[in-house]
């Protein structure tokens, strides 16, 4: 089901690899220094050792919503394997290839926006792709899009991102708590009586911000991992690298003609929840031992195209804009 291989450099290909592990874990940690910062201005050891617990029983006890919930709420139905053989057999492959434990089930969401979406663990991962994006890619484009979903699974990337909002509520909740102590105590500072430094009242009005900013460096982090996942499991960057530039394409193009028409739309880097395409392409690129290692000189290939067979009818489409959760 696949396409023939590209010979990968494997240095390029370890380096990633480590750079992406080196970066997740620095991350968290600063997230949760950060945490611990916050419980030792309000509390001493005594409040690092209550962020501890109290963080440990919020990623244990919060309540979740279903995955299968979700996907109801957004319009999208269960795939069987006879409504769309060919898409599981992909699947099936991919999984195999990064040796999950169980398949992940399929859902369509019936909507032209080219998006794919993933949900749930490694023992029970759930896949939703949207019409557009069955329609609008080739079968190697949608093979590599495909990965980077497995790659998210694989890595248990849901998990490390629900420890990383953890975190980040708790952050905000201690920052809230530590201004209104100090609000509470701002007599006795204004007349000097107070043990509160100007240091420790900067740090807990922007301390939600910085976790903020550093989870979001998180998740980028961990779209460059599971584009070198994606890579590793296709053996064809490339594959991936032409359908990124083509759902770019097709999402700014939208973008620009509903928010902003005839000027480009703004983009800060620190505030993005996935990675500038250029650097997501240049570094799929870099992967491929003997293939052009320019984004100039790369191009999206259009053969192959994946479409449904006619006989089989989803019903209604919904509208274009579809307001999901983390995807492409």
């Amino acid at each position: 089901m696949l396409n023939a291989s590209i010979e990968m450099n494997p240095d390029r290909v370890t380096a990633h690899k480590l750079n992406n592990l080196l970066q997740s874990i620095t991350l968290l940690a600063g997230m949760a220094a950060l945490l611990g910062l916050l419980g030792w201005l309000l509390a001493d050891i005594k409040g690092v050792i209550w962020a501890a617990i109290i963080g440990v029983v919020c990623l244990l006890v919060s309540p979740r919503a279903s995955p299968r919930l979700v996907f109801k709420l957004s319009g999208a139905r269960p795939l069987s394997v006879a409504e769309a053989p060919a898409l599981y057999a992909l699947v099936k492959s991919l999984a195999l290839r990064a040796r999950l434990p169980t398949l992940p089930q399929l859902y369509y969401i019936p909507t032209q926006a080219m998006n794919a979406y993933t949900v749930g663990n490694p023992q029970q991962a759930m896949i939703a792709v949207t019409d557009g994006l069955l329609r609008g890619l080739t079968r190697r484009e949608l093979a590599g899009v495909l990965a980077h979903e497995v790659s998210h699974v694989d890595n248990n990337d849901m998990w490390v991102m629900t420890l990383a909002d953890t975190v980040n509520r708790l952050t905000s909740l201690f920052s809230l708590f530590g201004q209104l102590l100090f609000f509470i105590n701002l007599p006795l500072v204004l007349f000097g009586k107070s043990g509160f430094s100007w240091l420790a009242i900067l740090l807990l009005v922007f301390a939600p911000t910085l976790s903020v900013l550093l989870q979001l460096a998180l998740s980028r982090t961990r779209e460059f991992d599971a584009d070198l996942g994606a890579a590793q499991i296709t053996h064809d960057p490339l594959g991936l690298a032409s359908a990124l530039k083509k759902l770019h394409n097709y999402h700014s193009g939208s973008l620009r003609r509903v928010l902003m028409p005839g000027r480009p739309i703004p983009d800060p880097s620190m505030l993005r929840t996935h990675p500038k395409l250029e650097e997501r392409i240049r570094r799929l690129v870099s992967l491929a031992e003997r293939e052009p290692r320019t984004i100039e000189s790369f191009s999206p290939i259009d053969e192959d195209l994946v479409v449904f067979p006619p006989r089989l009818s989803f019903g209604p489409r919904l509208p274009q804009w579809f307001m999901g959760w983390h995807g492409h």
